[in-house]
């Protein structure tokens, strides 16, 4: 008879989580220079790298690390600085009035939230990658990112109340999960080739 050592459920449940971030993380990178070759493909699988990283850690410890928002500034300030597009001071300055809109709205958002409910409903880290978007996305694709993500997040928390979970409108959810992997998505719908969508 064999005897289930303690734990090993769990322990096949990381490998086979680990297995999936893995493939997750390589598709997105392979994705990201699909859309754009050249540097701004290394641009693309950068953010998908750190947004990838952030859903991760922001799901399992509710949290986003400043640093990995800071990089995903940095880097979609530099991504925005070499396109060819729009001169470069011009295409920066446009990326950092969007990321100042987002980050204001955001965090509106929160400090509403929390005089009417008198409870925080979105965490500052929320709030930073929302500012990550605005340097990241243009005006289009932003209202895009977030309806991805708050329909996400919205379907996330049903699917897991039919699960028997124990949900109630007060439960923490890591909306940065959804969010940060929204911003990726949309990255790579504005960067694909539009030629490619063509008949």
């Amino acid at each position: 008879m064999t005897v289930e050592e303690p734990g090993g459920s769990a322990s096949g449940v990381h490998v086979i989580e680990s297995s999936l971030i893995g493939v997750a993380g390589f598709g997105a990178v392979f994705a990201s220079f699909a859309a754009a070759p050249g540097w701004r493909g290394v641009a693309g699988a950068v953010l998908a790298t750190l947004m990838l990283a952030i859903a991760i850690i922001d799901r399992r410890r509710l949290i986003i690390p400043d640093q990995l928002s800071a990089l995903a500034f940095i880097a979609g300030v530099a991504a925005v600085g070499v396109r060819a597009e729009a001169p470069p001071g011009e295409a920066i300055m446009h990326a950092l009035l969007r990321a100042a809109v987002m980050f204001g709205a955001f965090f509106a958002f929160r400090a509403g939230y929390r005089r009417l409910r008198g409870m925080e409903g979105m965490g500052l880290g929320d709030v930073k990658l929302a500012a990550v978007a605005g340097v990241w996305l243009d005006w289009a694709a932003l209202p895009i990112a977030v309806n991805i993500a708050a329909l996400s997040a919205l379907a996330s928390a049903l699917l897991g109340s039919l699960q028997g979970k124990a949900y109630s409108p007060t439960s923490k959810l890591p909306f940065g999960a959804f969010f940060a992997p929204a911003i990726w998505i949309c990255w790579v719908l504005t960067a694909w080739p539009s030629d490619w969508a063509s008949p």
